[in-house]
C-alpha cells in the first residue's frame, strides 16, 4: 500500500475549511438512531480538527435518495446526535454545494463543526460528476476522507474531491488502512483466513485471492457445504450451491498449488429443521442423512481449528462458521472467535475481522473487543479481501 497523508501532515489549521467525508449512514427506527457505532467512529477526527481551529464541514450520504431531496433522508437529525457524542455544538447546513452553503460556511467561527446536507440529494454525486466535485470543493481548503466503508465507491465526496483539494486520511481511515496492511498487505506468516457465510457465490473472488496469500484457509458456514459436496460428501438437504462444485474444485486445486491448507469441517451439527434448539446430532460429515441439514461445525473440528490458530501469527476473518443467529448453531463461531480473541490478548496473534455478519457474530461471542481490529465496513472490506483497488483509498495515495 502506497503511503497516504494523515492529520499529522496538515500543518496549521486555524481558520482553514476542512471537508471531512464521514459515514453517517446509521440505522434508524421510529425516527431515532438505533445503532450509533458509525457516529462514534467519527469523533476522533472531528474533535481533533475542531481543536486545531479548523472549520469542520462533515460530508456524508444517507440512504438512497437517487438525486432527489427527501425529508426522510435528510442529515438534519444527525447533527444533534453527533453534537451529543462530541460534547460540542454541531450546526447543520442545508446543502453541500452552492452559494447559500458558501455563505453559511463563511459565517462559521474557527473550530466550528457543521454537518452538510446529504451528498446524494445531487444526482451528480454517484456519477462522480466533475462539476459537482468542483462545487463541493469550493466550500473547503482541505479534504479528509475518514469513511473507509464508502471507499469502494468512486463518488464526488469519496474520490472526486481528493483530486481537487490536498487530501488526507482521517484517524478512522488511517486505523483501518494500517490494520489491513498488517493483515494482508505485509502480514507476519503463518496467516490464517476464516471465511464463512451462506454462499460461495458471494465470496468467490475473496477465496481465489486468499489462497495465494494465506497459509491456512478455514471455510465455514453454508459455503463449506458446497466444498464438501465437491469432495464427494452427501450433504443431505443442507444449503449448498451444487452448480458451483467445479468452481470449488478449482479453488481447492489452486490452494494445493499455492501451498495453502484448506480446512473443511469433518464433524458437523445437523438438524431436520432450521429453528431454535431443535433435536440435533453431532456426526462425521459422511453420516448426514438425506433429510438433515448441516447447520454448524462440530466440536472436534473447532478444537482442531483452534490449534491451527495457535500456530499462526495473523488472522483475517469474514463470515460466521455456522447459523450463529439461532442457538445452538452459534457454538463453532463463538468458540473459535473466543480462541482468536484470547490469542490476540496474549500478544501471539494479529486478528482483523470485517463484514456485517462478522461484526454481529463477534459481538455475540463477546470477542470483538479483544480482536486487533474489527472493521464495520461491509462492501469495502469484502472488496479489499478480493484484492481490488478501492477508489477512495487510491485517491488518497495518488
Amino acid at each position: 500500500m502506497s503511503s497516504f497523508k494523515t492529520l499529522d501532515d496538515m500543518g496549521d489549521l486555524t481558520g482553514k475549511r476542512v471537508l471531512v467525508r464521514e459515514d453517517l449512514n446509521v440505522p434508524m427506527q421510529d425516527g431515532k438512531i438505533s445503532d450509533d457505532t458509525r457516529l462514534r467512529a467519527t469523533v476522533q477526527t472531528i474533535s481533533e480538527l475542531s481543536d486545531r481551529g479548523a472549520k469542520v464541514l462533515v460530508l456524508a450520504h444517507f440512504g438512497r435518495p437517487k438525486g432527489e431531496r427527501r425529508d426522510d433522508m435528510s442529515l438534519a437529525p444527525i447533527a444533534p446526535a453527533l453534537a451529543k457524542l462530541l460534547g460540542r455544538d454541531v450546526a447543520f447546513i442545508a446543502d453541500c454545494q452552492g452559494g447559500d452553503a458558501v455563505a453559511a460556511v463563511a459565517a462559521l467561527p474557527n473550530g466550528a463543526i457543521a454537518v452538510l446536507e446529504n451528498t446524494r440529494f445531487h444526482a451528480g454525486e454517484e456519477k462522480n460528476d466533475p462539476a459537482l466535485s468542483a462545487a463541493m470543493a469550493a466550500l473547503g481548503d482541505l479534504y479528509v476522507n475518514d469513511a473507509f466503508s464508502a471507499a469502494h465507491r468512486a463518488h464526488c465526496s469519496t474520490e472526486g474531491l481528493a483530486h481537487l483539494l490536498p487530501a488526507f486520511a482521517g484517524r478512522a481511515m488511517q486505523a483501518e488502512l494500517e490494520a489491513l496492511e498488517k493483515a494482508l498487505g505485509k502480514p507476519e506468516h503463518p496467516v490464517a483466513a476464516v471465511v464463512g457465510g451462506a454462499k460461495v457465490s458471494t465470496k468467490l473472488d475473496v477465496l481465489k485471492h486468499l489462497v495465494a496469500r494465506v497459509d491456512h484457509l478455514i471455510i465455514g458456514g453454508g459455503m463449506a457445504n458446497t466444498f464438501l459436496a465437491a469432495r464427494g460428501v452427501d450433504v443431505g438437504k443442507s444449503l449448498c450451491e451444487h452448480d458451483l462444485k467445479d468452481v470449488a474444485d478449482a479453488i481447492l486445486d489452486a490452494a494445493d498449488k499455492a501451498g495453502c491448507t484448506v480446512h473443511l469441517p469433518y464433524d458437523v451439527v445437523v438438524a431436520k429443521e432450521f429453528a431454535a434448539n431443535p433435536p440435533t446430532r453431532t456426526i462425521n460429515v459422511h453420516e448426514v442423512a438425506a433429510d438433515e441439514m448441516i447447520l454448524d461445525v462440530g466440536p472436534a473440528a473447532v478444537e482442531a481449528l483452534g490449534d491451527v490458530l495457535k500456530t499462526c501469527k495473523t488472522l483475517v476473518w469474514n463470515g460466521p462458521m455456522g447459523a450463529f443467529e439461532i442457538p445452538p448453531f452459534d457454538f463453532a463461531t463463538v468458540a473459535l472467535a473466543r480462541t482468536a480473541a484470547a490469542l490476540t490478548a496474549e500478544g501471539s496473534l494479529i486478528s482483523v475481522a470485517g463484514g456485517g455478519d462478522t461484526v454481529a457474530a463477534l459481538n455475540h461471542a463477546g470477542a470483538a473487543a479483544d480482536f486487533t481490529f474489527v472493521s464495520t465496513a461491509g462492501g469495502a472490506f469484502l472488496e479489499w479481501m478480493e484484492g481490488r483497488e478501492l477508489p477512495g483509498v487510491a485517491a488518497l495515495t495518488a
